[in-house]
């Protein structure tokens, strides 16, 4: 067979386009239904619409976006049964991604997972003070969300699995928004106790990894997964 030419791989404009797309409908600054344009998204990111129709298209293949028009797309909508079966998709992805993490994971990630859990215990300590319904109590609660996302990101990535790695990429970001959502509902409410035994599960989590027992981490992870996801969905498809 020929040798092929060595390609380089430079971020693209389009790389930096699709990452803060997804990114955007990941964190649910784009709503799920929204309707957009390229011109738009172009505007908004600063940048022609040749990018960000790139980008489009590539999201447009990870179901994120669904095409409108020429130049338009809307986020992407799931119903209830397609949101559980993704879950279901997930809590086996995740729980691998944790007996993988038990095994390979490095002495660098483990402090990453450590470090989350410690800058979230701290902000914990402040939402038991915060007054209830006010901003700095939605800020505490989704400071520690993005801890807690941060958390799962670095298992993720010590799975050391690249594909597993980007199944759970795609799956993620099917529910990010009913996860925001069922957290800010509940973290004050009837089931606040509940939300704050899946938190003290990531710390639990965390030890089985850092004891090298995958067998432990994975069974762990899938509960957790699993509890989080009955609840968002319960969330999103509520009233």
């Amino acid at each position: 067979m020929a040798l092929l030419p060595q390609l380089s791989s430079p971020v693209t404009l389009g790389d930096q386009a699709y990452a803060a797309i997804r990114e955007a409908i990941v964190t649910g600054a784009l709503k799920r239904g929204e309707k957009v344009t390229e011109r738009g998204l172009a505007e908004s990111l600063s940048i022609s619409a040749t990018p960000v129709r790139e980008a489009l298209r590539r999201l447009e293949q990870d179901r994120l976006v669904e095409r409108t028009g020429p130049r338009s797309v809307r986020i992407a909508q799931f119903g209830k049964e397609e949101l559980r079966e993704f879950t279901m998709m997930e809590d086996v992805l995740r729980a691998l991604a944790a007996r993988l993490a038990a095994e390979k994971s490095t002495a660098a990630q483990r402090r990453e997972m450590s470090d989350c859990l410690d800058r979230a215990d701290a902000l914990r300590g402040e939402l038991r003070d915060a007054e209830p319904g006010t901003d700095a109590e939605r800020d505490l609660v989704l400071e520690m969300q993005a801890l807690m996302r941060q958390f799962h990101m670095v298992v993720d990535l010590a799975s050391g699995n690249a594909t597993l790695i980007q199944m759970l990429r795609t799956v993620d970001a099917f529910g990010s928004e009913e996860r925001r959502d069922s957290i800010l509902s509940e973290v004050r409410g009837a089931h606040a106790k509940v939300v704050d035994e899946r938190y003290r599960q990531h710390r639990i989590i965390y030890e089985a990894i850092a004891a090298g027992n995958g067998e432990r981490a994975e069974e762990l992870m899938r509960a957790h997964s699993h509890t989080s996801n009955i609840s968002r969905i319960a969330t999103r498809f509520s009233g």
